[in-house]
């Protein structure tokens, strides 16, 4: 431990300052991720399993539920097994592949969220293009876009972490690889670095924002025109829960990491991290489908299915109905009220 210009490992303080409190946080911790967990997954199959959700809508709305459940397994069940260890340990490869994969799935999200925006404008401001502009080449060059570009910009990144000096220790004040801690443990010049991290949080989160603001922009104007009452209510509920992830998603991010340099407030940068990455994946699945009237029915007509293959399968007889139906059917009542046995 005496040279950590290159350490083995990093100790995750995580919440230690809470001392004893924090095995506490354990038990709501683990039910918020597994809601998180299950509530996009719900979706996913929902929107693989139906014909009915074949649409680009629900394509973007099934990435983004994927991306959910991929940016919290990163992050979180590690988060899980640190509240009950007492030593809190992550090797120096894993801090990077850590670090890596969340911001490369968090940036992604971003990139989906405006595809889904481009998505709701062109059906809202353009609907007899809608199918020619947002065919399914389109929808997979959108999203497979989306994927590549962040994990692509994320390796000059990670590879210049790997190459730092950490003379200031390999105590990481968070739950997790966040990089404004990893950046005040180095010794090294960092200022190309967050350039570099700035310039990533330009183009894709502020630029994503963007277009998705302008999209709406475009939507509203457009939902305001529409004569009838029931159809500006329709657009608008459509799009509601999708403007509640956006303002919801961009604002925390803009917060934690558009901001160049690293003398940010870590405590700060820690509560609202556990808010992005275990509060907001939780809530997403209700957002997105409560004012959802079509995914709503289709997910209604799935459970009446499941219900009833659960009363068409036979249902499992107890030691003495069992007893008493091989009775009935060994032996027959003759109408003098005499037992006879039927033989078969």
């Amino acid at each position: 431990m005496a040279n950590l210009s290159h350490p083995s490992e990093f100790i995750l303080l995580g919440f230690s300052s809470l001392g004893e409190l924090q095995t506490l946080l354990y038990g709501p911790f683990l039910v918020v991720y597994l809601l998180a967990f299950m509530g996009n997954a719900v979706i996913i199959v929902t929107v693989i399993a139906n014909a009915h959700l074949h649409t680009p809508m629900y394509f973007f709305l099934g990435n983004f539920s994927l991306l959910e459940i991929l940016v919290t397994v990163t992050a979180v069940p590690r988060m899980l097994s640190d509240l009950l260890a007492a030593h809190r340990v992550i090797s120096f490869t894993g801090c990077m592949v850590q670090l890596y994969f969340y911001f490369s799935l968090g940036s992604t999200s971003f990139l989906i969220l405006s595809d889904m925006a481009l998505d709701r404008f062109v059906a809202i401001c353009h609907p007899l293009r809608y199918s020619t502009l947002m065919s399914w080449a389109v929808c997979a060059r959108l999203a497979g876009a989306a994927w590549a570009a962040p994990f692509l910009a994320m390796v000059p990144t990670v590879l210049s972490q790997a190459h730092l000096s950490y003379c200031h220790g390999n105590v990481i004040n968070h739950f997790f690889c966040d990089n404004a801690p990893l950046l005040q443990l180095s010794c090294s010049d960092t200022s190309l670095l967050e350039l570099w991290d700035f310039v990533m949080a330009l183009a894709f989160v502020l630029s994503s924002f963007l277009v998705t603001l302008i999209s709406y922009g475009y939507i509203v104007t457009t939902v305001l025109r529409i004569p009838s009452a029931s159809g500006r209510r329709k657009a608008f509920s459509t799009c509601g829960s999708h403007l509640t992830l956006v303002f919801i998603g961009y604002g925390s991010t803009i917060f934690l990491y558009v901001r160049p340099g690293k003398a940010h407030s870590v405590e700060l940068n820690k509560t609202v991290a556990l808010v992005t990455s275990v509060l907001t994946p939780c809530l997403n699945p209700f957002i997105l489908t409560l004012r959802n009237e079509t995914f709503k029915a289709v997910l209604r007509g799935q459970v009446q299915r499941l219900k009833g293959l659960h009363k068409a399968l036979p249902q499992p007889k107890r030691p003495g109905e069992a007893q008493s139906s091989s009775s009935a059917r060994g032996t027959e009542y003759q109408p003098g009220g005499k037992a006879t046995a039927k033989f078969l």
